[in-house]
Parts: C-alpha cells; sequence; structure tokens
C-alpha cells in the first residue's frame, strides 16, 4: 500500500506521572513515577468524542503511523491515516507503548530512580491490568473521558478485551483481532521456551547485563525466531520458502544455514536484537501469560458462563472480533467462544473469520481486507454515536 496518505512525521511524547502517590501494580508491588511514551495523529475534535486508542503487539511500540526521525515508518501505518481505516481527517488516535518495553515506557531498561541504574530484574512485574490503568491515566492527561473505539492484535487484543470489561462506561467500541480471553497452555509453552533461551545465554546474567556491554543477544535471538514460527502458517512457510537452498545449488552436508527459511529466521532474530531489550522480552511474555479475563470471576467448572458474567456490564460496547483460518497461535475457536460470551451477555458483536495463508501475523498483512473492514465498522460507530 502506497504511504501518500501518511500522517508524515511523527514524534513521540511522554507522560510521567505517580511521582508521589506510587501506582499499585496487581503483583501488590507499586511504581513511582510511571513513564508512558505516547503518539497521536489527528485532532480532538471540540466535545473530545472521536478518540481511538490502538494497541501493540509483544514487540511494537508508540510509533504506529507515519515516519519517525530516524525514517523508520509506523508499524500500523497502512491503516492510520488520512482515508485509511482509522482515518486521522476525521478521528484523534492515540497509540501508547506498554509498561514493561524498551521504547520510551517504564520498564526494565528504565533507571531506578533509587538507584540511578537500570531496574533490570528489580522492576515490578506487570500485568495486562496494570497495563490498561496506564493508559487510563494517559487518556485523563489528555481530557478523553470515552473512547469511540479501540483496536490491537494479539497481546493488543488482549488489552482492548481489558479496557471493554475493566473501563466498560470509556468505551463505545471495541476490536479485538487475532487474540484470546485468555492465554493457552500452549501460548504460555512457547513464551517459556523463548525466556529459558534468554536464561540460558551466559550474557544474560540474571539480568544485569547493561553496564557491561555484553548483551544476550544470542539468547534473545532464539526467543525471537521461536515466537516468529508461531506468527506464520505452514501454507505461508511452503509459500515464502518451500524447501529451496539458500544461495547454494546443493547441500554442503554441513551444519550452515542451508534452507531459505533458516536464513529468514535468523535474519530475524538478529535484527530483533538491535531493537529490542531481552528483559523486556521476558516481562512481556509473563504479563500475557497472566492475563485471563476470568481469573477471580465466575465458577472454574463453567468457563464460558464466566466469561459471559465478565461482559455484563458490556453489553452496550459494539465489537468487532476478528480471527484468521490459519491462525495457529490463537486458533478462530479463541474468537468464537468471545462471540459465544458476548452474545449471550446481550452485546452488538460481528465476527468474521477472515480464510488468510498467513497465519497469526495476517491482522497486519492482510491490509486491504482489513481496511475495508475497519472502515466500515468504524464508520457505523461514529454514525450510531453521532460523531
Amino acid at each position: 500500500m502506497n504511504t501518500v496518505n501518511s500522517v508524515g512525521l511523527t514524534e513521540t511524547k511522554h507522560l510521567t506521572f505517580a511521582a508521589e502517590k506510587p501506582f499499585m501494580l496487581e503483583s501488590g508491588a507499586s511504581l513511582s513515577p510511571v513513564t508512558l511514551a505516547y503518539e497521536t495523529y489527528g485532532t480532538l475534535n471540540a466535545a473530545r468524542s472521536n478518540a481511538l486508542l490502538i494497541c501493540h503487539a509483544l514487540s511494537g511500540s508508540a510509533h504506529a503511523a507515519g515516519v519517525d526521525a530516524q525514517g523508520r515508518e509506523g508499524w500500523w501505518d497502512d491503516c492510520i491515516g488520512p482515508g485509511k481505516a482509522f482515518d486521522t481527517k476525521r478521528f484523534f488516535v492515540i497509540c501508547s507503548n506498554v509498561l514493561g518495553s524498551c521504547y520510551g515506557s517504564s520498564g526494565p531498561t528504565t533507571r531506578d530512580p533509587a538507584t540511578g541504574q537500570p531496574y533490570a530484574l528489580r522492576f515490578p512485574m506487570v500485568t495486562i491490568g496494570d497495563i490498561v490503568r496506564a493508559q487510563a491515566a494517559l487518556l485523563d492527561h489528555l481530557g478523553i473521558e470515552t473512547l469511540l473505539s479501540l483496536a490491537g492484535g494479539s497481546m493488543g487484543g488482549m488489552q482492548v478485551l481489558e479496557w471493554a470489561t475493566r473501563y466498560p462506561r470509556r468505551v463505545r467500541s471495541a476490536i479485538p483481532l487475532a487474540t484470546t480471553a485468555r492465554s493457552s497452555p500452549m501460548l504460555i509453552a512457547f513464551s517459556e521456551v523463548g525466556r529459558q533461551a534468554i536464561y540460558a545465554d551466559p550474557n544474560w546474567q540474571d539480568g544485569d547485563y547493561y553496564s557491561n556491554g555484553r548483551r544476550p543477544d544470542a539468547g534473545l535471538a532464539v526467543a525471537r525466531m521461536i515466537g516468529h514460527i508461531t506468527y506464520l502458517s505452514e501454507q505461508s512457510m511452503h509459500h515464502k520458502f518451500g524447501r529451496r537452498l539458500q544461495d547454494r545449488e546443493r547441500f554442503g552436508y554441513d551444519f550452515a544455514s542451508e534452507f531459505q527459511v533458516e536464513s529468514y529466521l535468523r535474519h530475524k532474530g538478529l535484527s530483533f536484537t538491535r531493537r529490542f531489550d531481552a528483559n523486556s522480552y521476558l516481562y512481556i511474555t509473563k504479563a500475557m501469560d497472566y492475563f485471563d479475563l476470568t481469573r477471580d470471576r465466575g465458577r472454574v467448572d463453567d468457563p464460558l458462563g464466566s466469561l459471559t458474567a465478565v461482559f455484563a456490564d458490556s453489553a452496550h460496547i459494539k465489537f468487532l472480533v476478528v480471527s484468521f483460518t490459519s491462525d495457529w497461535l490463537y486458533p478462530s475457536y479463541h474468537s468464537r467462544e468471545l462471540v459465544s460470551a458476548l452474545t449471550a451477555a446481550g452485546a452488538d458483536v460481528t465476527y468474521l473469520d477472515i480464510q488468510s495463508s498467513w497465519g497469526h501475523d495476517a491482522f497486519l498483512l492482510e491490509v486491504d481486507t482489513m481496511t475495508k473492514l475497519l472502515s466500515s465498522f468504524i464508520d457505523r460507530v461514529a454514525r450510531e454515536e453521532g460523531v
């Protein structure tokens, strides 16, 4: 998709709060102060009724659209901008970097005011609930009481669902994409394998690697390689790589990376180490592992009933739930469970299971389909809400 309609050069801003009164976390720990990096696109209308919140996935940042000072395009630039799905001529779009990340928000790379050194593993554990409560503080700062809509895929979708159940009166519509109401055992298992790869890197040093210049890049690269496999599908890997060799015509009968898929994964792992922090990877994957909308709610022996009860106060919210047929990390039945619970709770739900070969990454790659779908839904919500 061309970038003629790009929002142009963007600037990341920072909000710091909880300097005097600590921000209490679900773990029982506290954090003070708290900083959130965020970007905004478009103009907030006089009624403050046209705000959209975009929630990013595991390795995302606040830079969702446009081009930053380093020339990097936003991670969802295909969908955010004038004339795009999230039309910045009509809507005020916000994206903030999550707690625990390494892109400007408070996380293990942040300096602890008590020591002047990076927190590392002394940074407290955070949850999706903590991340959403910090976003709510950002909206308070921006003077936005109610969101016209919020959207996100994968971990971003978890935040969308947390918003809809934690702050239902602040949400008019919600778009959870390729996500789940609770992290599955398989998702937790893959996350743990990635974390173990980081722990096994001798440069990790129990998280205290910031001062010696030796980062656990090998472990983080393996973690990313494992994660990236789960974002694809068997069909997309056959289409993209097959059994083709990389820069050779025949087997070398050695342990070099011979297949194109091997070379691709090594490249993805290496490039990830240049932009992400290993400790942040640990914290964010644990936050995802902890995610369960039914925690401490309803009956354990009746998971669907429990989930329906969770959405009891969200029936006024309009939902667009989207899954993808080849997504085996967040399979379509996870979304169907959401839809069943929302329907039972009396919510207005639109659901699409989109035929795609791109796997979990389809919510970012099926640009034309997503543009039409998101635009139609947002237009309907704006019309019905009088925005």
